[in-house]
């Protein structure tokens, strides 16, 4: 069966890259019938943090793809030890007293190995290690008998290093911790994992990764190493240099829908072989395959003015719009209240709904294109009141003759608001459009809104009569 795992370390908030290796391995193991493991790598104890851990949950839970089984690295401490004293004891590792001064904890200047400590026979560092004598645990990278480790990846195809190029890594620091390295692997061999799917920086590490998985005796997971995510610069897409835009919460509190945000991240650096682009989760398991992985990095695309990508802004209004109404109202409250309207309450937004849907690419938005449903414009241009060749007079006559109708009319609905103001217009010899733009910006406030007569229908009588009288005093 197909096991993959996320192994995300709390030390920050939960990156689109992150997640979009979340996606790709849920994805991948829900087409092929497998698990989906997440193990918190929090072994850093230096560097990890409890905001940090909280924000990859929220990410996470707020994707509402779900995990079938839940580790934490710290809780392992123990397995990796023994694993790493296995490897010790076959002789595929050695003990390195050099003083922590004395080598580079990233070795560089062509440092692969102290010779002196990789010949020291097992007697003298059993003696030195009983002494006390602190060592970090070192993996004897086999360089006469193996000339290379080849590898070959879903994506990338074959890759090799030459065992020469390779330093004699660690597997337990001198405190006893294990390295990200023996920790990993330890753990990726004990919880069965058979497809690897991550990030093309850690391809460099599947070298030494093969051969702790050699010396503990398992099967070598598939190894799939996925393209980076680009900023428009050309730069890796940074949490540092770019800030919140590179945060799943980002976009959850912008108003992204969950499985469009999803759709995007997915066609992120994989295209499904029918080039289809609005996508749902149960088409996008049956779709999914590691052939369709793109090998070049992928570019997030954002400015300042503009902080999505705009195939995530047009996705994510594709999805708004398949909505059921009755869903599109319920998603649409959390944002309405955060845009302090306090009487946004369901029954209003689910009348309100319909009237945006097609207007709106986050929920967010809702603030911007349904305040006038909420609260009373905050004030126009008294220019906008006039229509389009027309005047002045002409607006204050089309709005006299708007406020008389809508007063008298024996329902408020949009089929009659409908009927009697087209009549309206016709009597006052105007056209529809130049009676309708002065109650437009009356009752909206701006020229551009939902349509007017189902917008009048869900403002009610009393408050559209308010603002005429308004309007009819400033034209």
């Amino acid at each position: 069966m197909t096991r993959v795992r996320f192994a995300p370390s709390p030390t920050g908030y939960l990156h689109i890259g992150g997640a979009r290796t979340f996606i790709f391995n849920w994805l991948h193991a829900r087409h092929q019938g497998g698990v989906v493991v997440l193990r918190i790598d929090d072994t850093d104890v230096e560097r990890n943090t409890q905001t940090s851990l909280d924000s990859i949950y929220e990410g996470l839970q707020w994707l509402e793809l779900g995990w079938d089984e839940f580790y934490r690295q710290s809780e392992r401490l123990d397995l990796h030890r023994q694993a790493a004293w296995a490897i010790f004891e076959k002789g595929l590792a050695y003990r390195d007293f050099t003083p922590a001064s004395a080598t580079p904890e990233n070795p560089t200047e062509g440092w692969l190995f102290n010779p002196g400590m990789r010949e020291l026979s097992r007697e003298e560092s059993d003696r030195r290690a009983d002494a006390g004598e602190p060592f970090v645990l070192r993996f004897r990278v086999p360089r006469d008998s193996r000339p290379e480790v080849v590898v070959t990846d879903l994506v990338y195809g074959v890759v090799s290093k030459a065992t020469g190029d390779l330093e004699d890594f660690a597997l337990l620091r001198s405190t006893g911790m294990p390295t990200y390295h023996m920790a990993s692997c330890a753990d990726d061999a004990d919880l069965r994992i058979t497809d690897i799917l991550r990030g093309q920086e850690h391809l460099a590490n599947t070298f030494k990764h093969v051969l702790i998985f050699e010396a503990l005796g398992v099967e070598v997971p598939r190894m799939a190493h996925l393209p980076l995510l680009m900023a428009p610069d050309g730069a890796k897409l940074s949490k540092r240099v770019h800030g919140p835009v590179v945060s799943v919460t980002t976009y959850r509190d912008a108003g992204f829908l969950p499985h469009a945000f999803i759709n995007f991240l997915s066609l992120v650096g994989w295209s499904p072989k029918n080039d289809r682009e609005k996508l749902s989760r149960d088409e996008l398991v049956e779709l999914f395959s590691l052939d369709g992985i793109n090998r070049s990095n992928a570019t997030i695309n954002f400015t300042d003015e503009e902080p999505f990508d705009p195939k995530a802004l047009w996705l994510n209004a594709e999805h708004l719009r398949a909505l059921d109404i009755d869903d599109l109202a319920r998603q649409l409250v959390p944002y309405a209240h955060e845009a302090g309207f306090t009487n946004a309450t369901p029954e209003k937004l689910r009348a309100i709904a319909p009237l945006i849907r097609e207007r709106i690419r986050l929920l967010s938005e809702v603030g911007t294109v349904a305040d006038f449903f909420f609260v009373e414009p905050k004030g126009y241009d008294p220019a906008e009141l006039i229509p389009k060749k027309g005047d002045a007079a002409m607006a204050a006559e089309a709005l006299r003759k708007s406020k008389e109708v809508l007063s008298t009319v024996p329902a408020f609905d949009h089929a009659t608001l409908d009927e009697a103001l087209r009549a309206a217009a016709e009597e006052l010899s105007i056209k529809a459009g130049q009676m309708f733009q002065p109650i437009r910006v009356a009752v909206c406030g701006r020229k551009n809104s939902p349509p007017l007569f189902e917008t009048l229908e869900v403002l009610g009588r009393d408050t559209v009569l308010t603002r005429l009288d308004f309007a009819l005093g400033i034209v």
